[in-house]
């Protein structure tokens, strides 16, 4: 008994102990501002007033301001603020203001009260109300304003995310061109290569009546309208950050390929390709380069030649004879001539500009004969193609695409020359600065491997202006999987490149 009361003694010791414990611990506090990411999610489709229950005991969001009333082209009235509090997500509101939002701009930090405020959506555009310019405090002026590069498909597919966020539509044109005397004033459908967009120019706007240019980079903020279409308005003219107007000629592109055959791959591989113009080969050579990447491969290191660099890194197929009309796939590989390897469907009457034994010849100038002519996994590798049978370190190409994105490829200024295609860009979309070679600057995107030897076709569907030299819905891998009785038409039908033709 003795013993059970000096147990008893010591259990309620450790209880008041560890309840002690408990009601001294002060506690987390919770911060006052709440992201603006968590303040439109409060909105469910009807009016809310924010309170501290509801904003889970926040009372006011600490943002950037990204309007400019200065060209007189955003809804008047409505101050625009950003942050990136929740997940580095950029999340934008609109307040409204009246003549009190021309008094901030761009790169004032504000600390704003919001307690109070009633979310509503206005005219389409998800609003703060409520709040006065009392509520609002600036804690400094002359910030630089993060710029977000947003592709216009994004915007369409989810403009609530991207409403009242100040970003960048990069490499914009105009659908259709626009003439000599066009401005830019109005509503002009925008393409940036993944979707279109109306970019929206009130007409008393300060700009108005600037030149609509051929392509640039577009700096503004979407908003949404009653009608449900999303718009994207630049704030001032200096929003338009002119490119370069020339139209790259691209009479061939990489429309898919075979890497990966049912069963063994050698002398089956192919690559698949269209012409966007009429092309005679005799009379305009040009070159197919493939690289492989894997570790044993030599030379090792950053290739110093670049596609020119041979031996077990680079092979060449150079096209000199044969014709392909516009708007035709034509074929390089090897001479089996099938569309899933051995025994599998003739592609004998497809256009096979080039085709040989790889593995038993060497490559048309440079390349070691090799089993596999394209990696199945593992490192990168890359197609290429020429306007030139010769290719040297500096020879660049018309098109390319890579991928994967492992091995030595880039160092120093040696490795992989790319083109301006769909994927890549020689000048990086905002600062405008040289990356001419894959995984330099933003050039490090790449289709993916398909699991091997189960015989997938790497089809790579978009649609390619040829008027204005580039893609108008950018490449998209699909994998289609083959069988030994697969028709022609499965990997140039539907899903396939296609040209786009003048309306």
């Amino acid at each position: 008994m003795k013993k059970i009361l000096i147990y008893f003694f010591f259990l309620s010791s450790l209880i008041s102990l560890w309840g002690c414990e408990k009601d001294t611990y002060p506690g987390g506090q919770i911060s006052p501002y709440i992201a603006i990411y968590d303040i439109r999610n409060i909105y469910k489709g009807h009016d809310v007033t924010l309170s501290v229950e509801n904003m889970l005991g926040s009372t006011s969001i600490a943002a950037m301001v990204v309007s400019d009333h200065s060209g007189g082209n955003l809804p008047a009235g409505l101050l625009i603020v950003q942050d990136a509090r929740r997940l580095s997500l950029f999340r934008g509101i609109a307040i409204p203001l009246g003549a009190d939002a021309a008094t901030y701009v761009p790169g004032d930090s504000v600390i704003i009260h919001v307690e109070g405020a009633v979310l509503k959506k206005v005219d389409g555009i998800l609003q703060l109300t409520g709040i006065k310019n009392s509520d609002i405090k600036k804690v400094s002026s002359g910030n630089a304003v993060p710029i977000t590069i947003i592709t216009s498909d994004k915007m369409i597919a989810d403009p609530d995310a991207y409403e009242s966020v100040f970003s960048v539509i990069a490499e914009g044109t105009f659908d259709p061109l626009p003439d000599s005397n066009a401005v830019l004033s109005g509503d002009k459908v925008l393409n940036d290569s993944y979707e279109s967009i109306t970019l929206h120019t009130e007409a008393n706007a300060a700009f108005a009546q600037q030149k609509a240019v051929f392509n640039a980079n577009y700096y503004g903020i979407l908003f949404n309208t009653s009608e449900g279409h999303p718009q994207f308005r630049i704030r001032t003219g200096k929003d338009v950050q002119v490119l370069s107007s020339v139209i790259e000629e691209k009479p061939v592109i990489i429309t898919g390929f075979m890497s990966d055959v049912k069963g063994g791959d050698g002398n089956y591989e192919y690559v698949q390709m269209m012409a966007t113009a009429d092309i005679d080969f005799a009379a305009t050579p040009y070159a197919v380069v493939v690289t492989n990447n894997a570790n044993a491969s030599t030379p090792t290191g950053a290739p110093a030649k670049g596609w020119a660099t041979g031996e077990m890194r680079t092979y060449k197929f150079s096209l000199s004879k044969g014709k392909a009309a516009k708007g035709t796939f034509f074929y390089v590989g090897g001479s089996g001539k099938t569309i899933n390897g051995s025994g599998s469907t003739s592609m004998s009457s497809s256009n096979w500009i080039r085709a040989f034994d790889y593995t038993k010849n060497d490559g048309d100038g440079f390349g070691l004969k090799t089993g596999g002519l394209l990696a199945n996994s593992g490192n990168a590798f890359g197609i290429a193609v020429f306007k030139d049978s010769t290719v040297t370190a500096d020879s660049k190409p018309v098109d390319v695409i890579f991928i994967a994105t492992g091995g030595s490829l880039y160092a120093s200024g040696k490795g992989y020359r790319i083109a301006n295609t769909d994927v890549y860009k020689i000048k990086h979309p905002i600062s405008q600065a040289s990356q001419p070679f894959y995984r330099q600057g933003t050039n490090v995107r790449a289709f993916s491997y398909n699991t091997a030897d189960l015989g997938y076709f790497n089809m790579l569907g978009g649609v390619y202006d040829p008027s204005i030299g580039k893609w108008s819905k950018v490449r998209i891998q699909k994998n289609v999987l083959l069988t030994k009785t697969s028709a022609i038409t499965e990997i140039e039908g539907e899903g396939s490149t296609t040209l786009k033709t003048k309306d």
